[in-house]
């Protein structure tokens, strides 16, 4: 097994996806293919906190920031392969806080054009709840853009919508949008 992941999870190649957990040094060798996923996610247009003209070597360069992160266990990054090339990515941040460390918030879930429909988002929202429900989390939150097709996956995968924020968020061309917040309850593992 690699030096830099842990969890795998295998399948027959041209089946599901391939879903990984990175360690901190797996989160640096994917920054790259990480970055060219983020850039041409924003660039199709969705709302992942960044702007238009965003370009993979500073999307890499935002990756690789979050390593100590990862490293310290403030967040847990998936990533999902489909024969042999990255095709998504989420993550999930447990609160740190001492009255919400049962709860997480999933973010960046993102797939690359090429591997939509065929099952590598709801792979990787899977894994986190999964995940999150073995770590004892009880209630994971998310948000996304009003309308957009992340949020008929989370409908779809049975989250619950709290509320929509009028202008919450612009999206890539700096429209504000509004955005949906989900939550979902966990049984622990």
């Amino acid at each position: 097994m690699s030096t830099h992941v842990v969890t795998p999870h295998t399948t027959a190649p041209g089946g599901p996806p391939t879903v990984t957990r990175l360690t901190a040094a797996g989160l640096d060798a994917e920054a790259d293919a990480l970055g060219e996923l983020l850039a041409a996610t924003v660039a199709g247009g969705a709302s992942l906190g960044f702007l238009a003209g965003l370009d993979a070597a500073q999307a890499a360069q935002w990756w690789r920031s979050l390593s100590a992160e990862v490293a310290a266990g403030r967040l847990v990054v998936w990533v999902a392969h489909v024969e042999g090339r990255l095709a998504g990515t989420v993550g999930l941040a447990p609160v740190a806080k001492d009255n919400g460390r049962h709860r997480a918030e999933v973010v960046k879930l993102m797939v690359a054009p090429a591997a939509r429909g065929r099952g590598v988002a709801r792979r990787l929202l899977d894994m986190a709840e999964e995940f999150a429900a073995g770590a004892g989390i009880t209630l994971l939150t998310l948000d996304t853009e009003t309308g957009s097709p992340a949020e008929r996956l989370y409908r779809a995968a049975g989250w619950t919508p709290t509320g929509t924020v009028p202008d919450y968020a612009a999206d890539p061309a700096g429209k504000l949008m509004p955005s949906t917040f989900f939550h979902k309850t966990l049984t622990p593992a």
